[in-house]
Parts: C-alpha cells; structure tokens; sequence
C-alpha cells in the first residue's frame, strides 16, 4: 500500500493533469496506477493539500488561492503538531525530523505558510531541509515551528563543535 507522501505525490499529479472533476473520478484514477483509498481519506488528503473545486474540476492552489484561503497558520500549526519530531539548525537551514512518510505534508504547509525568511524547502521520506535567508531567519523558523507545537514535546539536535 502506498505511503500518505506517495498518494499525495500521486493526487497532484492527476489533478495537475487536469483530468479529475469530483472525488469519484479521483478514486477511480488513483485505483487505476494502484492507490485504492476510501472517500473519507481522499477528503482529507484533498484539506491538507489545500486542493481547490471549480465548475471545471479540482485544482491545486495558486498564489491568489492562498489570499482566499483558510488561515495557512492554523493550518501550519495543525500539521507542525501532528507531524514535527524534531528540528535542527544548521547554518541557514532548518531541518526537521517527521515519521515515515510525512515530510512531505509539512514541507507542504510551511511552503504554503510563507514564512519571512525561508526560501524553500526540500522534503524526503521523513526529514525536511528548510532554506532561509540568513542564520537568523533559521532559528526564527525554528522557534516559530516549536511554537506551534504548543506543549508537545519536540527534540532539538544541537550540534556539538569538535576542537583540534
């Protein structure tokens, strides 16, 4: 069975494609390249990946999307607590530690987030590479991120320096 990441990775791709009008169009394309997933999933999958239902069909969002969008830092929040285990600082990236799987569900939403600073992220399977500006803006995101975690206990690596 595929992973969230992959059936994400998957949802967008066929939405991009332009081919999908409602969920049970979805359902079906996702069975036919082998993701058999139930309504109540795909609805969830299609909220947190922010997917927009016109006349014409499902599309992902774009920028004038966001502006009328729910509020992207709740949205933030909600995901940095369910899915966040750890972040790190490393010069001017964040990198962030998720279960299998999920990295990128977050990336997503921080990408969505646009928070001041950050220039990008790169997800794998479950560790988040967050670019930013400067050092500074790394570990303003960094706090941020631990903000919305709000009480949940989420680990910081701190990189020790060996001296010669």
């Amino acid at each position: 069975m595929p992973s969230k990441a992959q059936r994400h990775r998957q949802i967008i791709k066929l939405i991009d494609s332009g081919r999908i009008a409602n969920q049970a169009d979805l359902a079906q394309h996702l069975e036919r390249v082998g993701t058999a997933s139930t309504q109540t999933t795909l609805s969830r999958d299609l909220a947190e990946l922010g997917v927009v239902k016109s006349s014409t069909g499902y599309h992902m969002p774009s920028p004038t999307d966001a502006a009328s969008a729910p509020d992207r830092g709740a949205t933030l929040a909600t995901t940095v607590r369910r899915l966040m285990l750890e972040v790190a600082i490393g010069g001017t990236q964040a990198v962030i530690h998720t279960p299998p799987g999920q990295a990128s569900a977050l990336a997503f939403e921080i990408d969505r987030a646009s928070l001041p600073g950050v220039l990008g992220t790169i997800a794998g399977d479950d560790c988040i590479f967050v670019a930013c500006l400067t050092t500074a803006a790394a570990r303003l995101v960094m706090r941020r991120l631990q903000a919305h975690a709000q009480g949940r206990v989420v680990a910081q690596r701190k990189r020790s320096h060996a001296h010669s």
